[in-house]
Formats: C-alpha cells, sequence, structure tokens
C-alpha cells in the first residue's frame, strides 16, 4: 500500500538536480557534533539539498496486539504539528517549495525531504517540529484511519495481496514478517492515540539512524542540521525482534478466489547481503528470472508457451531474514502448466548452471545499468541510506562493478547448486486453478 509516500512539491525542480549519471560518486562520512553519523555527497551547481532519513524497525517494532500503529503513525505525520494544523503545515510546505514524505516498511520508518538552500534553516525546523511535536490531533486521527481501513477492504479483493499474505504467515508464523504491516481491519479500528503515541517513541530514536544527504550542503552545515533535527530524539526505542529463518513449506497451497486469472507467488529460503556468493546469485537470478524480457523463465513460460504476459523471480533479502521469490499470473485453466515449468527451469539451473555466454550478458546488463540509478540528488540520497542499512562501506558505489566482473562461472555453477532447490519451492495460488492437487483453504 504506497498510502503515505512522498507529496512532491515542486516536480520540476526535483528531476532538474541531476548528478553526471557516469560521474564517480563521492561520498563523505560525517560525524555531527551531537554524535549522529551520516553520508554526504556534495553538489553545488543547484542551490537544492535532499535529505534522506531512515530508523532501523519501522513496522516490525510494532507492539504485541498493536499490529498497524506505525503505520498509521506514519500517515499522521504530515497532519499537523506544533501549533499548526494539517492545513496549516500544508500551507508552510508550499510557502517554502519544501516537501516532505514519510512512510514505513517492515525494516524501517524512512523520511525523505526536499527544501531550497534559501529556505534551508526554515525548512529544517518544519521538519523538526513534525518528527518532534506531532499532534496526532483525534479528528486526523480518524481521517486517516479512515483511510488506511478503505485500504484494507480493498487488499481483501487483490488476488496480489491475499497471496503475499498467505506466503508471509505460511512462512514466517508469528514474526511481524508474517503479519500485514498496516494491520487488520480489527487491529487499526481499535488503535488509539496513545498507541500512535507509543509508536513514534519506539522508532524515531538516535540508535537505529541512518542518513544520506546529496546537494548544496557542507559537513558542517549538514552536522548542525542533524543535530538541530534530530538531536533531542530519545537515545534509544523498542527491542528489535529477533532473525528468523523461514519455515518454507512445500507444494501448492491454493486460495480459493473467484477471478479468471490466478497469481502465484513461489519461493524458498534466499541468501543474505553480506554473503561472500551474493554477487554470484544476483547474476544468476538475472539469468533465470531477473526482470529482463530474456531471462531464462520469460522465453520458457511467456515466449515459448504464451502462459503469461510476466514471469519473474527475485533475491528478497531483508535485515531479519532472506527468501528467493518469484511471481506469475497465468489463466485458471494454465497455471499448472506454468508452475510445472518453473520447476523444471529451477532444476535445469541447478543441475546444469548456466552458460558463460549468459553470464557475460548478465554482466554486462548489470554493470552497464548501475550509473544510471544515480539520477537524482533525491535518488542517490535513498541509495545512501539503504547502503547503510545492509552494512556497506562508503566506496561501495565505485567499487561495486568490479565484484561483479570477478564472479566466475564455476562461482555461479556452485551457486546455483547450493541455493536453487526445485523440490523445496513453495507455491501459494490464488484463484480457481485447474489441474492442481494441493490443500485448499
Amino acid at each position: 500500500m504506497s498510502l503515505f509516500k512522498s507529496v512532491a512539491l515542486s516536480a520540476g525542480l526535483m528531476t532538474a538536480c541531476v548528478l553526471p549519471a557516469q560521474a564517480e560518486v563521492d561520498i563523505q562520512a560525517i560525524t555531527s557534533p551531537g554524535g549522529i553519523n551520516a553520508w554526504l555527497v556534495e553538489e553545488h551547481s543547484l542551490p537544492f539539498v535532499a535529505l534522506e532519513i531512515a530508523f532501523e524497525g519501522g513496522t516490525s517494532l510494532d507492539v504485541e496486539g498493536k499490529r498497524g500503529a506505525i503505520n498509521l503513525m506514519s500517515g499522521l505525520l504530515e497532519e499537523g504539528a506544533g501549533d499548526m494544523d494539517a492545513r496549516a503545515f500544508a500551507r508552510r510546505s508550499e510557502e517554502l517549495a519544501t516537501s516532505f514524505g514519510f512512510s514505513a516498511s517492515p525494516d524501517s520508518f524512512t523520511v525523505s525531504a526536499r527544501f531550497l538552500t534559501e529556505n534551508f534553516d526554515e525548512s529544517v525546523a518544519l521538519l523538526r517540529t513534525a518528527l518532534q511535536e506531532p499532534r496526532f490531533a483525534e479528528e486526523d486521527v480518524e481521517r486517516v484511519r479512515a483511510q488506511v481501513l478503505s485500504g484494507l477492504r480493498f487488499d481483501q479483493n487483490d488476488p496480489n495481496e491475499i497471496a503475499s499474505r498467505s506466503f508471509a504467515e505460511s512462512v514466517y508464523g508469528n514474526h511481524p514478517y508474517g503479519t500485514p504491516e498496516e494491520g487488520t481491519t480489527e487491529s487499526v479500528t481499535a488503535l488509539t492515540r496513545d498507541d500512535i503515541v507509543e509508536a513514534h517513541a519506539n522508532v524515531l530514536v538516535r540508535d537505529r539512524v541512518m542518513v544520506g544527504a546529496v546537494g548544496d550542503i557542507t559537513p558542517e552545515q549538514l552536522g548542525d542540521m542533524l543535530d538541530a533535527l534530530l538531536g533531542d530524539l530519545p537515545q534509544s526505542g523498542a527491542r528489535m525482534p529477533p532473525e528468523i529463518v523461514p519455515d518454507v513449506p512445500t507444494g501448492v497451497k491454493v486460495v480459493e478466489f473467484d477471478t479468471p486469472q490466478s497469481v502465484a507467488l513461489f519461493g524458498h529460503t534466499g541468501i543474505a547481503f553480506d554473503d561472500p556468493d551474493y554477487f554470484a546469485a544476483v547474476l544468476l537470478n538475472q539469468v533465470l528470472g531477473g526482470g529482463s524480457f530474456e531471462s531464462r523463465l520469460m522465453t520458457e513460460v511467456r515466449e515459448k508457451r504464451g502462459l503469461t504476459y510476466g514471469v519473474y523471480s527475485y533475491l528478497a533479502s531483508r535485515n531479519l531474514a532472506n527468501m528467493y521469490m518469484g511471481q506469475v499470473s497465468s489463466a485458471n485453466d494454465r497455471i499448472a502448466e506454468a508452475i510445472e515449468v518453473i520447476r523444471d527451469e529451477w532444476a535445469k539451473a541447478a543441475t546444469e548452471g548456466i552458460s558463460a555466454e549468459e553470464l557475460q550478458d548478465a554482466k554486462t546488463y548489470l554493470t552497464g545499468a548501475y550509473p544510471l540509478r544515480f539520477d537524482g540528488n533525491g535518488t542517490i540520497a535513498g541509495i545512501l541510506v539503504g547502503m547503510q542499512q545492509i552494512g556497506l562501506e562508503p566506496d561501495y558505489v565505485n567499487t561495486r562493478n568490479e565484484r561483479v566482473e570477478a564472479v566466475t562461472l564455476e562461482d555461479v555453477q556452485r551457486v546455483a547448486a547450493e541455493l536453487l532447490d526445485p523440490e523445496g519451492l513453495y507455491f501459494v495460488v490464488v484463484g480457481k486453478p485447474e489441474g492442481l492437487n494441493p490443500a485448499t483453504e
């Protein structure tokens, strides 16, 4: 659900501030006078700053019995702060030509800010008020709660969402990864203002904060800004949930749903970001099902047999668990054949690996596409935070392609044999599939 994504108030400015795609990115690691760490890329050609702040933990820090509280809290931070109600807060943002976005995921709560250098102090003061003095007024709580509940009702009729939730519940059980971060109709309805205040205190803490800044700002300015912005937050909050080894069933689970096309979500255990074989796994996945029309799954399931418009796989490596996932949709009378082909391709890659030509093509694509990710200051600020979240060093952006090129065919063949488990694949199918004989709920 993308209900609380950022609001862009000056889109032209956002797209104008772009670092050259091929330029080397110079990341500075700084520490504020108050001890807050951040990564900075200075870019003084335009009077604009993009700031990304992530608090580790996200919706996984919901208190037991209060599922959805952090998601609801994130939607309320734009609804007024200090002595400003929602309209006054929005009006002040417009006057400053600044934009703030607040979003929550299972691994982090994220703040995205964009502002002009000439309004630097006023914009930082406004953001500080939102973060440290949110109103959580009853009328705002009820309005945003209604939006969340509307989204939950929509999700009940979305086959993709049904598949995602069923798969997560089967694999993660009672772990926070196993329950919907938006909460349920019952849990969201029962949340009180005190629950939202508690959610705020549990998430926005200094010892789990990561910062990326890009634009017209010096290290000294950034340090002072961070102390002003975050210095008064609590040092620590709720305890992080434990890591979990996914308990992946095998076979096929069908969730009956009246639709002409079934949705299938599939996967088994994956590989961690910090595993030495991670890049070999990335290259393997690029060949097998990594989003390209040239992937094996697309070729076999779509092009040769016409079973789907799209099928893909991806490494779902997260802070607390790792999965190797994929998704396909097909007509109810053809989804069984699509699943059979996917299993066959999974087994073929596990036993035979990939070819030298496929590996080279994957390297060419992944190394060539990488610089294109750095297509804007806001995007780069997000990348800086994302790197910190998975424990990378600042030099990663300038050495990443070398690491991809260093992977050998033997590396990929070994990882394919170790990682791919066709018999361990678990499928959740939402629809009225024909020709499957699974447990049905």
